[in-house]
This record gives C-alpha cells, sequence and structure tokens, in this order.
C-alpha cells in the first residue's frame, strides 16, 4: 500500500503479474464463472450501505471489449452515487468511473484492442450495467485504451475519468498560450492533472497549496504557488494584476473565487452549478465528464503523457472489493493525494 500525500514512481514490471493473477488464467477466470463480484450500494447511506454482490454480464455486443478488471479507482462520485438517490436510480447501484484490467473478449467491429491486452477504461456508473467496481465489464471500445507504458494497472486505474475532465475543461476554456489558468485544489488528484495538461498546451498556471504541500504542487511543474484557504483571491489577483483569465475549481470554492477571476474571465466547477447569475461578465462553464467517455483520442493523450511521466499517477491505498467502504471513508475524510483503488 503506498501512502496519502506520495507520488508514485512508475517501474516497468509484470503488472498482471504483480496482482497474482497471470493473464492465461485471468481469462479461464472470466469464462468459467457466470456472475461477478462487483461492490455495490445497497441503499441510499453512509459507507456501510455498500456490499459485494453477484451480477451477471453480457457478452461484449458490436464495437464494444470485455474486461476482466484487476483496479479501479474510487472517485468523489462514488460517493454522490451512494448519498444521492437520483444518481442511482436506474442502475444496479456499481459505483466507479475508472477501471484498468486484461481484455477477456472483443466484440465486432473492434480491430483496435485484442485478447489479452493491459488496458484502462473510463466508465459511466449511471448506465444500465453500472459503473467500474466489478470484476468483469462490457464497455465501449471508444473508451478503451492502453495503460501508460510501465505503469501497474492499479495505477492506470486512476487516470482516465480525472484526465478527461481536466481535458474537457480545457476544451471549453479554449485559452491560448500565455494565457493564465488558476486551480483551487492544486495538491489534489484532479488538480494535479490540470496543472500537468494546462501547462501542455503553453498556459501559465497558479495553484493553491497549504504549507506542508508547497513543494508537491510546485513539482507538479507549477508557475506559481499561492496561499490555500482565505489569501487565495488576493494572491491570484496579485500573480495576474487583475485575476486569472479563468479558474478550475476542484477545492469547490464557488462564488468566493470570483474575485479570483479577471472581469470577462471564466469559472469551471466541477460538480455542476447553481443557474444562479455571474457577475462581472465571468462566463460560468460546467463540466461534465460524462459527455467525454468515448473521447479515444484524449486517452490515447493522457496515455503518452502518463507513459512520459509528464502526468504522475498516484495510489493513496490499495483495498479489496470487501473493505470499499473503508475506501470511501479514506476519500470522504479528505487530504488524499492520489486515488483509493479497489483490486479484484
Amino acid at each position: 500500500m503506498t501512502h496519502a500525500g506520495c507520488r508514485i514512481t512508475v517501474h516497468a514490471r509484470n503488472v498482471v503479474g504483480r496482482l497474482g493473477i497471470p493473464p492465461k488464467r485471468a481469462d479461464r477466470k472470466a469464462h468459467d464463472r457466470s456472475r461477478m463480484r462487483a461492490v455495490t450500494i445497497t441503499k441510499q447511506g453512509g459507507p456501510e450501505v455498500l456490499a459485494v454482490r453477484n451480477f451477471p454480464v453480457r457478452a461484449a455486443g458490436r464495437g464494444e471489449v470485455r474486461i476482466s478488471v484487476k483496479a479501479a479507482a474510487v472517485n468523489p462520485t462514488d460517493i454522490l452515487l451512494r448519498t444521492n438517490e437520483a444518481y442511482a436510480k436506474g442502475t444496479p447501484g456499481i459505483p466507479g468511473m475508472d477501471a484498468a484490467g486484461v481484455i477477456e473478449s472483443v466484440g465486432e467491429g473492434v480491430d483496435r484492442l485484442k485478447v489479452g491486452d493491459e488496458v484502462m477504461a473510463a466508465v459511466s456508473p449511471r448506465r444500465p450495467e453500472g459503473g467500474a467496481q466489478i470484476e468483469l465489464q462490457v464497455v465501449p471500445a471508444a473508451s478503451v485504451v492502453p495503460i501508460p507504458s510501465g505503469a501497474t494497472l492499479a495505477q492506470a486505474s486512476t487516470l482516465p475519468m480525472n484526465g478527461l475532465t481536466a481535458l474537457l475543461a480545457l476544451d471549453l476554456l479554449k485559452l491560448k498560450a500565455g494565457e493564465t489558468l488558476a486551480v483551487s485544489g492544486g495538491a489534489g488528484h484532479l488538480g494535479s492533472f490540470m496543472i500537468a495538461l494546462a501547462k501542455q498546451r503553453g498556459l501559465r498556471v497558479i495553484a493553491d497549496a497549504k504549507t506542508s504541500e508547497t513543494e508537491l504542487v510546485r513539482s507538479h511543474g507549477v508557475d506559481v504557488v499561492v496561499a490555500r484557504g482565505e489569501r487565495f483571491c488576493d494572491e491570484v489577483r496579485a500573480a495576474t494584476k487583475g485575476g486569472a483569465d479563468a479558474l478550475f475549481d476542484t477545492a469547490l470554492l464557488g462564488r468566493d473565487s470570483f474575485p479570483a477571476i479577471r472581469d470577462g474571465g471564466a469559472y469551471v466547477p466541477v460538480r455542476g452549478w447553481d443557474k444562479g447569475p455571474a457577475e462581472r461578465g465571468i462566463r460560468i462553464l460546467p463540466v461534465f465528464v460524462s459527455e467525454a467517455l468515448e473521447r479515444t483520442e484524449w486517452l490515447n493523450e493522457l496515455h503518452d503523457l502518463a507513459s512520459r511521466g509528464a502526468i504522475k499517477l498516484r495510489v493513496a491505498g490499495e483495498y479489496p472489493p470487501e473493505r470499499a467502504a473503508d475506501a470511501q471513508r479514506a476519500m470522504e475524510a479528505g487530504g488524499l493525494r492520489g486515488r483509493a483503488v479497489i483490486i479484484f
């Protein structure tokens, strides 16, 4: 297990063997069992409502692949599903938006991927089959790419959803090289991805950090580190002489962060928006990652950047599905520097 706050150094290795299941055995396992274990939200409530249940898994259809899942990341979306009945309505209640594993079978028309490939996938938990935290799942091939070179399956599972969220936000913002992006929650998982991706596009990046994490945030490539908390807006304005061109708000600061944005700038909330009016011509651009889950070209970009080490993959802890409640408790407690991962 890795520790929260530690950055993973990626080394090449036989990642399937490291999890104790050689590829051929993983394929046999998928064929021999008609029902698969999944983390399941049994009802609305606290982490204690999570259980492991068995579900049938259909064959891959045209344009789909079936993946023997070895690792599935835990994200804040999982908690929304568990605590908000509307989010899980019409689904089997299986959380998770990121998976990594081995392709067990492919459907018609799939030629980019093959059986035995180690892959990562972006998954919607609000679809009829549910989310990523099940040991065998069918997903569109467009949502699947190989894991980054040298990454473990656990590390790879932390990349797709958060990486796509950051890329979608950048696509909405359409900032030009040299313009300034402020990022709240710079030490967090999503914030670190946004910093790295924004720098790849030539943006000037300002991010916040508490004193003990200044060097961590600086290591992500940020240009200016400002104080976390009530001084955030003042320090961003001082560093930009009037405010950032845009703010990517992973810390959920909301309207309190508007003073950090210049007149006519843009604000990107990651948990939706109440549709209330902005101020000073600030554009509100909510980001909904469900719109980007089949952006194969973006997933390939994330693969390439992580393979080069431009994006750091951090695992905060590994949990069996029976301890999914503990993984979500760690997420709710805050302060994780990376993602908890369910290991099948």
